[in-house]
């Protein structure tokens, strides 16, 4: 079953995790974005498991587009946080945001505990920024990549586009044990698309 939606959000589909139905949540992020003269545009996939990465992201304003966007799909995504900021009242607002604390000092290290996580999951699509800063960066984190690769799941990549007020999704990405190759041929993909400072190349 999909998700209501409109000219502002393509549908979700079937296999995505999704929050619990929540028709104001829905209306606040619809809202958010169409008063601000965003879409989201598609399609995207039918698959339960990925890693999500978005860029480029040079800017504060692309976690409250973002987090509208969510909110509009009723979609669940997963990230990891420093295990330090879950202090109260913020850890619990942390919590609901799908935000999950990570022990850094753990010697299985933030890769791995981000693996375990997706090989426990029946459903999640884990999500993070390949630039790790909103400025402009000549080298991308690796860990997205290696998180996919070892959990053996897709990576979707999402961008900002803000001269035509786009948040997009393009089509998976499976790794190939080539991890220079695979980033530059997402980076290649990447070109097009404007941050509201900067793009990614």
């Amino acid at each position: 079953m999909t998700a209501t939606t409109d000219d502002v959000v393509p549908p979700l589909p079937p296999s995505a995790p999704r929050v619990k139905p929540n028709a104001f949540t829905r209306w606040l992020g619809r809202s958010v974005l169409r008063l601000g003269g965003w879409r989201l545009v598609g399609p995207l996939p039918d698959v339960s498991k990925l890693v999500l990465i978005a860029a480029p992201h040079s800017s504060n304003w692309d976690g409250i587009w973002g987090f509208a966007a969510k909110l509009a799909l009723g979609f669940e995504v997963r990230l990891l946080g420093k295990a330090q900021l879950f202090w109260w009242p913020l850890g619990p607002l942390l919590r609901r945001l799908g935000v999950i604390p990570v022990d850094r000092s753990s010697p299985h290290g933030t890769v791995q505990q981000a693996v375990e996580m997706i090989r426990r999951s029946e459903r999640i699509w884990y999500a993070l920024a390949p630039e790790g800063t909103r400025k402009r960066v000549e080298r991308w984190k690796t860990g997205f990549w290696k998180i996919a690769h070892e959990a053996q799941v897709p990576i979707l990549p999402a961008y900002f586009h803000y001269p035509d007020k786009r948040i997009g999704v393009g089509p998976l990405f499976a790794t190939t044990g080539d991890m220079a190759a695979d980033i530059a041929a997402l980076r290649a993909w990447y070109r097009p698309w404007i941050g509201r400072n900067r793009g990614t190349a």
